[in-house]
């Protein structure tokens, strides 16, 4: 059975005809074309195909694409997009590009994941970036985690960010570094970060 749909992906509306069965992954990626979020392991244990779906971090590979009608779906290509309103962009050159463009292209994230070398093969990195995104947003609504100790406010320690992103994997271990960037972008968006 088909169904037609219109999902908002980064910012623009697409609509689209697709089997009730199809991923939202596998629309975005054999039918739209959008190739950030990753096919890592189609059974919803990897993270690498991790988008937002109404700012909430969601498994594409687990998510059928007909729930997602009417939703506004951000990847890593619209993090930046999503972050910094046009009317911030400042003035627009002939090619409708802002003279420093290169560096609002990127998400405070994505800044932050170049900056602390926290990407290897880059794989995984669209879906650790949106995760960090989500999970920091989550964060800020003072949602607590595993390790969050009771009764009191979640502090974004090491151990916090650990078990928040424990659902995104990286093949190459470039652990080590994804956690400083993650702290790194919440700590230049204002969020207290303890060591």
């Amino acid at each position: 059975m088909h169904t037609e749909i219109t999902v908002r992906v980064d910012g623009a509306p697409r609509r689209l005809t697709v089997d009730t069965r199809t991923t939202l992954l596998d629309a975005l990626r054999e039918r739209l074309g959008v190739t950030s979020p990753k096919k890592g392991c189609d059974h919803g244990q990897c993270g690498a195909c991790t988008v937002l779906s109404g700012g909430k971090r969601v498994l594409s590979c687990l998510t059928l694409a007909v729930t997602q009608d009417g939703a506004r779906v951000t990847t890593a290509e619209g993090l930046a997009a999503e972050d910094t309103a046009p009317a911030e962009r400042g003035p627009v050159d002939g090619d409708g590009r802002s003279p420093d463009d290169t560096d609002r292209d990127l998400h405070p994230v994505q800044r932050a994941f170049i900056d602390r070398d926290a990407f290897q093969c880059g794989y995984c990195t669209p879906g650790q970036v949106v995760s960090a995104v989500g999970m920091l947003r989550e964060f800020a609504r003072g949602w607590p985690s595993a390790v969050t100790e009771g009764g009191r406010e979640p502090r974004l320690d090491h151990a916090e960010i650990a078990e928040r992103m424990s659902g995104n994997l990286c093949r190459c271990a470039a652990y080590v570094n994804i956690v400083p960037a993650i702290q790194q972008a919440a700590a230049e968006a204002g969020t207290e970060v303890a060591g």
